[in-house]
């Protein structure tokens, strides 16, 4: 049996659920986790914040269920409303830091989410990457170049693939599969309480 994380580092509700995640992970390190990005904005999504005039309340709310924090460097990046969320380049990202320690892809999208919420970093950017590769301690120049080789696209789009094929159309969803058994333990928020109590009714 293993855990699918599918999320968007983009998605304010998925940065909300990266405590509850680590704390499931903590609490089960038998289960390995697949860390799928989702594509949340790609396409006719790929548009100005400003188009999304329901950010700054969703982040309120989020904050007051969650406890996730929005920093004032991610206030200052979206005030203006012309930063734009690119989930393809944020999946290239997830790939290249995934690609560099699998074992490590929960920590490691966290880490993403909070590059972009926290310190107000662009996920479009290699140098974003670099930083994220160096606090972790892991090769950043293996990761800015996975991030940036033509590859990368491929990666992003199998992940939305992936995530099309579980079927899942919102973000975070965390599913347990078990051979040709699939159950959503997650959507959108839960609690590790919620999450186990759910885990062991499929496992019963």
């Amino acid at each position: 049996m293993k855990l699918v994380y599918v999320f968007d580092a983009y998605c304010g509700w998925s940065h909300g659920f990266s405590e509850t995640l680590r704390e499931v992970v903590a609490r089960h390190p038998e289960l390995p986790v697949e860390v799928v990005s989702g594509g949340l904005f790609t396409g006719p999504r790929r548009v100005p914040v400003r188009e999304f005039g329901y950010v700054q309340d969703a982040n309120a709310k989020i904050a007051g269920l969650t406890g996730a924090q929005f920093g004032e460097a991610y206030e200052r990046l979206i005030a203006d409303g012309t930063f734009v969320m690119d989930s393809e380049a944020a999946a290239r990202g997830v790939a290249a830091l995934r690609q560099a320690a699998p074992q490590r892809a929960v920590e490691l999208a966290a880490a993403v989410q909070h590059a972009f919420y926290v310190d107000g970093l662009s996920l479009s950017e290699a140098a974003t990457y670099r930083k994220v590769a160096d606090q972790a301690g892991l090769d950043a120049e293996t990761v800015v170049a996975a991030f940036e080789a033509p590859t990368a696209q491929g990666a992003a789009e199998a992940d939305f693939h992936r995530a099309a094929e579980l079927g899942v159309t919102g973000f975070p969803t965390l599913l347990a599969i078990d051979g040709d058994r699939v159950t959503a333990l997650a959507h959108g928020h839960a609690t590790a309480h919620e999450v186990d109590r759910r885990l062991a009714s499929f496992t019963a």
